[in-house]
């Protein structure tokens, strides 16, 4: 059975490509009938920030990436937090020193940054492995008098380490490019890199997703599989989600997380959608999936090894056609906190005014300047009511709301289909285009190029007091 994991360090916020991370590999185990595990990384315990593990379990359950074994949902490879598995990690490590296959280094951080320092102009500083050749009494003697330690992984000097990626083909790295890298740290935590070899063995992962920039640590990776005698998982590096042909996407550049763009109004589902379309190519020529036809369709084969560049105009297009399509009931419970929020005027049919406006947004934040006009009419210039298609002079609209006035008046219109009857059937009397009464109209009640919604709509839903106030302005203005 296929097990992949999502590992995420709780540092406060989901990034795109994390949640892209996620989504590949929940797809990967989806698509096959696998399991999908979360693992949290928490032991580079200076990054971690307060509240961030809710973030992880709040956006994988807004997008829908439901893991089988994590933390709040158990399994039988638990614990899933790396800080709980502290024991097993340093266990390993002894088991390597004892094969010869690692070390312990007892070096200061003096003498490294001092190693650092005289080598800085080289490509890459390596430490000089001084630790590798203390005996067995001196390494005793320091332990027994308590000298801090790390662990370091014994790497082969000679030779070279090869290994296959789905996305890239297969990778070779000269040994002697690679440094002894810390596997325990002075704390007793180890590193990211040892942590995720042992846990990955030990919850059977069988594919592991991650960043390209992870290619060149795959061979220390490989090494400490080889020392354990353990299998080798298959590998799918992903290439970087770019903010443009030269920058990488990223939070610390002030680029929108998973959370900056719900709260900016995108739907959870759209941006899953999108960013499954950011280095994975369907066999089939759509772009709107929702998630259970995203395990259906997903392929490794359709991943790609060019990176990405996440344009925010074409999600924000995808979010529009999600809005556009959301079964009304489910637009309104999205839609009515804001509509509340921004619409004060007693006496309002949000219900309606959801129909109205739900083709037109891009965003649930577009809401607000939709509608701000129905609790106050803005300030407009006069030529808003010009419309030169129509044929609609300043005249001519002053003229159509005077006979607007007495329909607007009568108690007769009930509903914003009489009163567009009624108001038809008067450009009809008057031997004028149905746009040459209608726009004016419109225009008075919105003060705006733009509304949700046609004019007998508007009336409707500002009801009778302000229609008829607002049109009585408008014609004080074209009057003037």
């Amino acid at each position: 059975m296929i097990r992949t994991r999502f590992a995420p360090s709780p540092t406060g916020y989901m990034h795109i490509g994390n949640l892209r991370t996620a989504l590949y590999e929940f797809l990967i185990a989806k698509s096959s009938g696998g399991k999908f595990i979360l693992r949290i990384e928490d032991t580079d315990q200076e990054r971690l920030v307060e509240g961030s593990v809710d973030v992880i379990y709040e956006t994988l359950k807004l997008t829908g990436l439901r893991h089988d074994e994590g933390p709040d949902v158990g399994g039988a490879f638990g614990p899933y937090v790396q800080s709980e598995r502290k024991s097993t990690y340093m266990d390993y490590a002894k088991q390597l020193i004892e094969s010869g296959h690692a070390y312990y280094c007892f070096c200061t951080k003096e003498r490294l940054a001092e190693i650092k320092e005289q080598n800085a102009s080289e490509n890459m500083v390596k430490y000089d492995r001084h630790c590798l050749s203390l005996s067995k009494e001196e390494i005793e003697k320091n332990l027994a008098d308590g000298i801090p330690f790390i662990i370091r992984q014994n790497i082969p000097q000679t030779g070279s380490t090869t290994f296959h990626d789905v996305v890239y083909g297969d990778i070779t790295i000269e040994n002697n490019m690679i440094e002894d890298q810390v596997l325990i740290k002075s704390d007793g935590l180890p590193t990211y890199n040892f942590a995720n070899v042992v846990d990955d063995h030990l919850m059977e992962i069988t594919h592991v997703v991650r960043g390209s920039e992870y290619l060149t640590s795959t061979p220390k990776y490989n090494l400490l599989y080889n020392s354990f005698g353990w299998n080798i998982p298959t590998y799918v590096h992903l290439p970087p989600v770019m903010k443009n042909q030269t920058e990488k996407l990223s939070k610390r550049n002030g680029d929108a997380s998973f959370g900056d763009l719900v709260e900016k109004g995108f739907l959870a589902e759209a941006i899953l959608n999108y960013i499954a379309l950011l280095g994975w190519s369907p066999s089939e020529n759509r772009e709107i999936f929702s998630l259970e036809e995203l395990i259906e369709n997903f392929h490794l084969e359709g991943l790609s090894k060019s990176p990405s560049i996440f344009d925010i105009k074409k999600l924000t297009w995808m979010n529009g056609e999600y809005i556009k399509n959301l079964p009304f009931e489910k637009f309104c419970e999205l839609a009515l906190p804001q509509l509340k929020t921004s619409i004060k005027r007693t006496g309002v049919d949000l219900a309606k005014l959801c129909s109205y406006i739900q083709s037109r947004l891009e965003t649930l934040n577009d809401i607000p300047s939709l509608v701000d006009f129905i609790d106050t009419l803005p300030a407009y210039d006069t030529e808003l009511y010009v419309h030169k298609k129509m044929k609609t002079t300043l005249e001519i609209a002053l003229d159509s709301l005077k006979m607007v006035l007495p329909i607007l008046e009568s108690d007769t219109c009930l509903d914003e289909h009489a009163l567009n009857d009624k108001l038809l059937l008067l450009a009809e009397e008057k031997g004028i285009k149905n746009g040459q009464l209608l726009w004016p109209l419109r225009t008075a009640l919105s003060g705006k190029p733009t509304s949700p919604c046609g004019a007998s709509e508007l009336a409707i839903l500002l009801g009778k007091e302000e229609t008829l106030l607002r049109v009585q302005k408008g014609i004080g203005f074209l009057t003037k």
